[in-house]
């Protein structure tokens, strides 16, 4: 069932762009550079470091990471912007010489690392982009410097009198519904100078810089920790939101497939503030995720959801079977839930499985790099109904229904 008629005022998110990170891995060098990692640093708190038993070590540590985390199956490449991920010598690795230091290096030089790969990455994004922003809202959530490299941009761009520079940080995954909020607000709050005929086109970008292979704690062998290093990446992503009827229009005047919203809802789970954390310590950000997890979102994903399609007069039942999802893979057991509970076909979610697979979780940039799939899928019509959930620490569950123009 394809949905024929938009409501006049719904935002609509389009022209993504994608900027990959400096080096790319696959799962399986990934997982075998971590087991060397922590078997170093294992080596280096040792009482005795001369008699440590460096293969017995790495061998049960390659085990457990492919026990407890993604294996390649799931997750085929990854990409990272440190270059300490590319060989194994300590000595020439800023962040993780865990020969003098099995921790890591701390905060602030992986501020610093987090501040080059930032400018880098959000420079290449508007490499080709001559027209400013009316906003530009800066995601993340795995480094913080001020100015900003949105704001640096801005500077370098001449836009200073042009685009106002908003943060949206450290809410983790489901970052970027409430970044499409912030978004949606902004071009709302413009429409009196819309209506006023002054002929401008209010536009809203989001750009997102995550850097998740900053904060991987070598010297820390648990369960917990081994899945979340061998889950997360690095990843950075653009999108424009535009106002109603007004979507953006390629070089050759073309209008550009995009998703236009029609709802969006968020809540925090009851007593679910223990189920996920992301915090900043002395060496970089640590993140705690129970096995919980997976759990409370089968639980609540069903009901969210319809209330969801609820708040765009669609019901549930009748609409699901011909939507798809763009579910934030927090990992391949939280698609599975939502698949479950949502009684979706495979089709139905393989957009998210294709970006996990080809990508990791890149935090918050995850689900638009999802979005700018589907827009761009050719197998996927206008009016296709786009349900789109993501989580994060709350633990919070966020949601859009969408549909493709």
């Amino acid at each position: 069932m394809l949905l024929t008629h938009l409501p006049s005022d719904a935002p609509r998110i389009s022209h993504f762009k994608s900027a990959r990170p400096a080096y790319q891995a696959t799962q399986t060098e990934v997982l075998d550079w971590l087991a060397t990692l922590h078997t170093q640093a294992e080596r280096t708190v040792s009482p005795d470091p001369a008699g440590f038993d460096t293969e017995t070590f790495h061998r049960r540590i390659r085990k457990l990471l492919y026990r407890y985390g993604c294996s390649p199956e799931k997750i085929a490449t990854r990409g990272y912007e440190i270059t300490d991920g590319g060989h194994k010598d300590w000595a020439d690795m800023p962040i993780y010489n865990v020969v003098t230091r099995p921790e890591g290096a701390g905060s602030h030089a992986r501020t610093q690392v987090y501040e080059r790969a930032a400018g880098t990455a959000i420079e290449r994004l508007y490499a080709d982009e001559e027209c400013p922003p009316d906003d530009l809202v800066h995601v993340t959530c795995t480094g913080y410097a001020s100015p900003s490299a949105a704001q640096k941009l801005v500077t370098r761009r001449g836009w200073g009198t042009k685009t106002r520079v908003t943060h949206a940080y450290h809410m983790g995954c489901y970052a970027s519904m409430p970044a499409l909020r912030i978004a949606s607000g902004f071009l709302a709050s413009a429409r009196g100078a819309q209506q006023a005929g002054d002929g401008h086109e209010r536009r809203a970008d989001i750009v997102h810089s995550e850097v998740c292979t900053l904060h991987l704690r070598p010297a820390d062998h648990t369960p917990e920790q081994l899945v979340v290093q061998s889950l997360f990446a690095d990843g950075h992503i653009r999108y424009s939101v535009t106002a109603g009827q007004s979507a953006r229009i390629d070089a050759g005047g073309s209008p550009v497939p995009g998703l236009a919203i029609l709802a969006m809802r968020e809540a925090i789970l009851p007593d679910s503030e223990g189920a996920m954390a992301w915090m900043v310590s002395d060496h970089g950000m640590y993140m705690t995720l129970s096995r919980e997890v997976p759990g409370r979102i089968a639980e609540a994903a069903r009901g969210f959801v319809g209330a969801l399609f609820a708040d765009a007069g669609f019901d549930l039942f009748e609409h699901v079977p011909s939507s798809i999802f763009a579910v934030h893979p927090g990992g391949p057991k939280v698609i599975d839930v939502v698949q479950q509970s949502l009684e979706l076909s495979e089709g139905q979610v393989a957009a998210s499985r294709d970006v996990l697979l080809r990508f990791g979780n890149m935090s918050s940039a995850t689900l638009p790099h999802i979005w700018m799939n589907i827009a761009a899928d050719p197998r996927v019509p206008p009016g296709t109904l786009v349900g789109s959930i993501a989580f994060g620490p709350g633990l919070t569950i966020s949601g859009a229904l969408m549909v493709k123009t």
